[in-house]
């Protein structure tokens, strides 16, 4: 029963991280990913709020791991760190990594926080 929350959460994910990419990116003309970047940090967000609520099994699996980990996608920005190094954009492939890992572990812990003041 649990493989299908998760499955159930990822066919949500997959078409955020999709659109949020889309709509954030159409925004920018830069190099850097923000598109990915944002889903990221929205996706590591919203997994330390279900972290810090300590929400049940159930609701983890639909929504931590399924919906939070189709949302976040580890491949897409390995994939395009690589290819703006590639390019030579060797300090915005740099930055693209210490940002995302920095606000990500950052977004994670203000979730984190937030489940845990409004909890009382």
């Amino acid at each position: 029963m649990t493989w299908l929350l998760v499955a159930a959460g990822a066919a949500a994910g997959a078409p955020l991280r999709y659109l949020t990419d889309r709509a954030v990116q159409s925004r920018h003309t830069s190099a850097f990913p923000w598109g990915t970047f944002t889903a990221n940090a929205l996706g590591s967000l919203l997994l330390g709020l279900l972290a810090g609520a300590s929400v049940s099994s159930g609701a983890y699996a639909l929504l931590g791991t399924g919906l939070c980990g189709a949302l976040t996608t580890y491949s897409t920005f390995s994939y395009e760190t690589l290819r703006l190094a590639e390019q030579g954009r060797h300090l915005t492939a740099a930055a693209n990594v210490a940002a995302s890992v920095a606000v990500a572990v950052a977004a994670v812990y203000a979730g984190m926080e937030t489940a845990r003041l409004l909890a009382g």
